[in-house]
């Protein structure tokens, strides 16, 4: 049967676009996470927790983004914990993902109607292979996640006693799916801690760095770089995904690393090797886990600046983590590249890139950066108490699902908490529900319908 005839007849038993499903899926798990976060059991006062805070909360974790309202250790007991861990998995994988991966394990038969939804979950082109990528997916998922919880024990189990496997299980998922929830401690000061504890121990700081970058790569990435024996080269994605990941950690440790240098809130204190663990560790997170090795509210106005940057470009596309993604930010640089040398043809690695792609890119940054400055805009003018940087950091953080947070968080009104939560929503599910709506509406565009050239000026 041909795909075109596949789509349509899947199109009609579903009612309505996979994409569409899917966005309601996530709502659906982020509501049902709320009022099980609200429940007294999910707190350890046992109290009822006020459901925007449970709201927000499911958000940030089905979301993977990590903004919290109060402390994952201090305020969940160990059943809201283990809720707030399981939002983050299904929401790093998804529902249609997991119910997918259970069927194959239990060998039922997955219809039309659920191919056509693994397939859109997955962001996969191909619909044959569909059920072999989702079985490894989650098997790979399952091994680096247990590989990293072991490693994570070696230093939480000699500090912490058997409390440390479970940190180490509990932090793994969360560094994985880029998430940034933590069990590490308190906060003082208003300051949350993270991992600023540990920047002198090395098993912690680069295996939660390596889980996070695994998990911002991709999986088809991953799958690429293991079939690369065989094939003995990389696709033109994989190569713009590690190419452009590689310059934002070298730059972001570089650059964190020279200007916090003297800061004695910061890095100032730190012994040489801690300064650079805390800056490789933060310019790691920054792109979109939610974590933090130095107290981000005490970092120099420069800093945070280009940490906003490094959060609004995020991780690769179909990986864990959000922002407009990387190979977004590297057509978008290779274009401006090939306008300055006047070139005709916008070439990497000796491959044309469409203009097609470069307009969706621009298209997908300008409508993202809209999003963030109008909501940023609102809660300044709603409440003109917080500076207007210490407002875009929490905002974009929020788009890119990063989850690293100045403080100001806990402070936000209601109507500002449910912004965020629209932003974090948002930031998960609508880039890619709106290249999936270009791609559709490409396919529609008639060609042989061709208007006259309109002359402008531009810059």
């Amino acid at each position: 049967m041909h795909k075109d005839t596949i789509k349509k007849k899947g199109y009609h038993l579903l009612g309505m676009a996979p994409s569409k499903l899917l966005v309601l899926s996530f709502a659906a798990l982020i509501f049902t996470g709320a009022v099980l976060l609200t429940m007294p059991f999910s707190s350890k006062s046992g109290e009822w927790t006020p459901f925007i805070n449970a709201l927000f909360t499911a958000t940030s974790a089905s979301c993977i983004t990590g903004l919290i309202i109060y402390d994952t250790f201090t305020y969940w007991s160990t059943i809201g914990q283990v809720i707030i861990l399981c939002l983050i998995q299904v929401g790093a994988l998804g529902i249609v993902t997991l119910a997918t991966f259970f069927s194959i394990l239990l060998r039922k038969k997955i219809g039309l109607k659920g191919m056509l939804l693994a397939q859109e979950s997955i962001n996969s082109f191909s619909y044959s292979e569909v059920l072999r990528l989702i079985r490894k997916i989650v098997t790979a998922t399952l091994i680096v996640e247990s590989a990293g919880a072991l490693l994570l024990a070696i230093s939480f189990v000699p500090k912490f006693g058997a409390f440390g496997a479970y940190m180490g299980v509990f932090h793994s998922i969360s560094a994985f799916c880029n998430a940034g929830f933590d069990i590490t401690s308190g906060a003082v000061d208003g300051k949350f801690l993270s991992m600023v504890p540990f920047n002198s121990d090395p098993i912690i700081i680069y295996t939660i760095s390596g889980l996070i970058i695994l998990g911002g790569l991709g999986f088809s990435v991953w799958r690429d770089i293991w079939e690369f024996r065989k094939n003995k080269q990389l696709i033109f994605h994989t190569k713009l995904v590690l190419t452009i990941t590689a310059a934002l950690l070298i730059s972001g440790t570089v650059f964190l690393f020279a200007t916090e240098f003297n800061n004695p809130k910061t890095l100032g204190p730190m012994n040489f090797f801690e300064k650079i663990n805390a800056a490789f560790f933060q310019s790691t997170s920054a792109r979109t886990a939610g974590f933090n090795s130095i107290n981000l509210a005490d970092m120099k106005e420069i800093s945070k600046v280009f940490t906003v940057f490094l959060m609004f470009v995020g991780a690769a596309p179909g990986s864990t983590g959000g922002g407009v993604k990387v190979t977004t930010m590297g057509v978008l640089i290779i274009a401006v590249f090939s306008q300055i040398k006047g070139s005709g043809d916008i070439v990497l690695f000796k491959r044309r890139i469409h203009q097609y792609t470069v307009n969706k890119a621009m298209s997908i940054a300008g409508l993202s950066g809209i999003l963030v400055m109008l909501v940023t805009t609102v809660i300044v003018t709603m409440q003109s108490d917080f500076g207007v940087l210490d407002v875009l950091y929490e905002t974009t953080s929020a788009f890119g699902t990063v989850g690293l947070s100045l403080g100001i968080t806990p402070a936000l009104s209601s109507f500002s908490k449910m912004l965020i939560i629209l932003t974090m929503f948002l930031g998960r599910v609508g880039p890619l529900s709106f290249a999936v709506a270009l791609t559709l509406k490409s396919s529609r565009r008639n060609s042989d319908v061709v208007y006259p050239e309109a002359k402008i000026l531009v810059g």
